[in-house]
């Protein structure tokens, strides 16, 4: 067991309040950073120490700022470094900065981050594990042109890739999603109901993802009419343990956007929510998840059926669901896990607070 003495908060507001408060009940000394703009936030007044961060930035380039975010932690001589959700959350590269300057990254390697992060990585890493994955294309062809070129040259080039695009939509068959292939809340999806669609919101979805994400990769996923969003929260640890903390529901949406989670999901039977776990754990296992994660899946209404859609290699904003429903404090779990500490039941029946020792 490594301890940890003390660790930074690479957020900002409510989640950096949350993990803040799971490491002072352990006896950890936090660190906060906050943009120009913090500088009054409570988040800053709840660590026992604070630094600005990115100074002379906008809030969304400060949070971003990895360089100056490993500075602080050397400078403020910090073990761990717990990234929160969003920002640096789901960034390998942060990951590898924080190993390189002998800093402990709070969740999963960079090497599962990079796999989960691409979404069509990720199927492939399902289908590789035997879980059920919904009917899609790979990425789409991007429209290529030299720098130079005119707008005939341009228009040319757009026209051969919604031509690609509409003989790989031919196979799976319409209705379908067009999704963005990095990142997720929503950003770079669009419904698909014929070429004639397709052919208007692919370049709208293509600058949507590069804006939101960097990348404008994107692919086509058969759409489900009547779906029901359902998750499973993992917990690993670094020794090959990996437990469930059940299922929760997500289906009420707005744009894509989660409004209510819930848990038991209501239309699960026993039968049903072991399938479920268990297809979360299969993938789990298949890529050596550690920390906190969760995998998502999109549910037939009319068959039943569940299909793998994405894993987010990180906590999330409803962790506090499972933690109501298992009485474990995921934050704790993950400081422990990083300190070294084993799941007590492996793969069975969710493990009682004692066991994250």
């Amino acid at each position: 067991m490594r301890r940890i003495q003390s660790l930074l908060v690479a957020n900002r507001s409510e989640i950096a309040i949350r993990v803040m408060r799971g490491a002072a009940e352990l006896g950890i000394r936090t660190v906060a950073i906050y943009a120009n703009e913090d500088r009054f936030a409570l988040h800053r007044f709840k660590a026992d120490e604070s630094y600005l961060v990115g100074e002379g930035r906008k809030p969304l380039q400060a949070y971003l700022d990895i360089d100056d975010i490993i500075r602080i932690a050397r400078q403020a001589r910090v073990d761990a470094i717990h990234p929160g959700y969003g920002f640096l959350s789901e960034n390998a590269d942060f990951a590898r900065a924080c190993a390189a300057a002998g800093i402990r990254f709070i969740g999963p390697t960079p090497e599962v981050m990079t796999t989960l992060g691409n979404k069509v990585a990720a199927r492939n890493a399902a289908v590789a594990a035997g879980v059920p994955v919904m009917p899609a294309t790979g990425p789409l062809p991007r429209t290529v042109v030299p720098a130079d070129a005119g707008d005939e040259a341009r228009a040319a080039a757009m026209a051969a890739a919604v031509a690609a695009a509409r003989r790989a939509a031919a196979e799976v068959g319409y209705p379908l999603m067009l999704k963005a292939s990095w990142g997720g809340g929503g950003r770079g999806m669009r419904v698909i109901e014929s070429e004639a669609d397709l052919a208007a919101q692919l370049p709208v979805a293509r600058r949507e993802a590069l804006a939101a994400f960097g990348n404008d990769e994107v692919y086509l996923e058969k759409l489900v009419r009547r779906a029901r969003h359902v998750e499973v929260q993992l917990l690993g640890d670094t020794h090959g343990n990996l437990v469930h903390l059940f299922e929760r529901d997500c289906s009420v949406q707005r744009r894509n956007q989660k409004v209510v989670a819930r848990a038991p999901a209501p239309y699960l039977d026993a039968a049903g929510r072991q399938a479920l776990c268990d297809a979360a754990l299969a993938l789990g296992r298949a890529v050596n998840y550690t920390h906190a994660g969760t995998v998502e899946f999109l549910m037939d209404a009319d068959t039943g059926k569940f299909y793998f859609i994405e894993v987010n290699p990180r906590i999330q904003v409803e962790h506090t669901v499972p933690e109501q429903v298992t009485g474990i404090d995921i934050v704790k779990a993950q400081l422990r896990i990083t300190a070294g500490a084993r799941i007590g039941a492996p793969g069975g029946p969710v493990p009682a607070q004692s066991a994250i020792r």
